[in-house]
């Protein structure tokens, strides 16, 4: 079996395989290792969809995630079917002002609606107050996402599990349950896996891995009108996001799941977990019953600040910390994980952005972070 590749990727989710498809593309030998299969039920990539908005409370982030938009476009083309799906996305509760500003301050487009406009144009989400409209946003078929993105990697070696890399200098070695492989340079995205991979070669990846829950539910009597996103900034942070191809509405609250082991994930419904859920569609969703159609568990791999680690140490090129908002950047973060794999220079803005993302700002001053990396529990999928 071969051995030697230009860039080896550890971590079939969202950053590895657009990281190793932006370096397929650039006519790099690559090969891409996952413990278990793409889409696998124990990853943080797996499911229905995923929200694209521009709504953060970081202007830093609003900025990083319009220049993530520009990444998409190539990936629909080559796959040749619609994985964006735009879709209007109503901001509410507490945190609306600070949102509305930061996308202000961004140049990003918005639209402030009364509590009286909110209610007649969106009927069907209650949203008991003023809300921010964003008329750019998508929701994002994952499942098939993952899908595209795997059809641009030429060797993806499945079930087999990363159980170490060493870093001579000169190459990288990476110890597989198949045996050894050696790259010139190794991109680890191993999910909350990453940190206990990389914490032997002396690099500390900080990681708290929780395991999340969400919801679908579906309409309580018939069909309702098309639904928008929506995400509640006050303090449990409910979300919701019309799933493609379907009557379903997803449903959840960002950032309440237990902290987990990796290893040992039990996708077992939680039954309180379930309920707050069943609260959530009565208090924000008229049209749909409270009941839960299907409940769905999915790892997170959280930074301490929330905001996504995107570095290399040496010959090992490190992109984690996704923290359950990740993956509307995969495409552009694969690509700045594949510059950092083969030494290419960023343009000024990309390295600007880049490098917020880095580990130096934990070694650098431990604590709150400022910037657009730490927009602590404000972040949704």
């Amino acid at each position: 079996m071969k051995a030697e590749y230009d860039v080896a990727v550890v971590g079939g989710g969202m950053l590895g395989l657009a990281a190793a498809r932006a370096l397929a593309r650039r006519g790099r030998e690559v090969v891409l290792l996952e413990r278990d299969e793409i889409g696998s039920a124990d990853g943080g990539s797996k499911g229905s969809c995923r929200i694209f908005r521009l709504g953060y409370t970081d202007a830093g982030y609003v900025t990083l995630t319009r220049r993530a938009r520009e990444f998409w476009r190539p990936v629909e083309d080559e796959s040749g079917q619609r994985l964006l799906w735009p879709t209007p996305h109503l901001t509410f509760g507490g945190g609306l002002g600070t949102v509305h500003q930061a996308m202000r301050t961004a140049g990003a487009p918005c639209e402030l609606l009364t509590a009286a406009a909110a209610a007649a144009r969106f009927p069907q989400v209650t949203a008991g107050g003023p809300a921010l409209l964003e008329p750019e946003s998508c929701v994002i078929s994952a499942d098939a996402t993952l899908r595209a993105l795997a059809a641009g990697v030429p060797e993806i070696r499945a079930g087999v599990a990363v159980t170490g890399i060493g870093d001579d200098g000169r190459q990288v070695t990476i110890r597989t349950t198949a045996g050894p492989v050696t790259a010139g340079t190794v991109v680890v995205c191993a999910g909350p896996w990453t940190g206990q991979l990389l914490a032997a070669g002396g690099i500390a990846v900080p990681s708290a891995a929780t395991l999340e829950q969400v919801g679908y539910v579906a309409p309580a009597a018939g069909p309702v009108p098309a639904m928008p996103i929506f995400i509640c900034h006050d303090a449990q942070i409910p979300y919701g996001l019309p799933v493609p191809g379907s009557p379903l509405y997803k449903i959840g609250f960002h950032h309440s799941g237990p902290p987990a082991d990796p290893d040992r994930q039990d996708h077992a419904p939680d039954r309180d977990l379930c309920a707050q859920l069943a609260g959530l569609a009565r208090q924000y969703l008229p049209g749909f019953g409270p009941e839960l159609i299907q409940a769905e568990r999915c790892i997170y791999d959280n930074s301490p600040d929330e905001g996504f680690i995107v570095d290399r140490v040496g010959r090992v090129v490190i992109g984690s910390g996704t923290s359950g908002h990740g993956f509307k950047f995969g495409p552009l973060l694969g690509e700045w994980l594949a510059d950092l794999a083969t030494g290419r220079d960023l343009a000024d803005g990309d390295a600007r952005l880049l490098a917020q993302l880095s580990l130096s700002r934990f070694a650098a001053r431990p604590g709150p972070q400022s910037g657009p990396v730490s927009e602590s529990a404000r972040h949704t999928r």
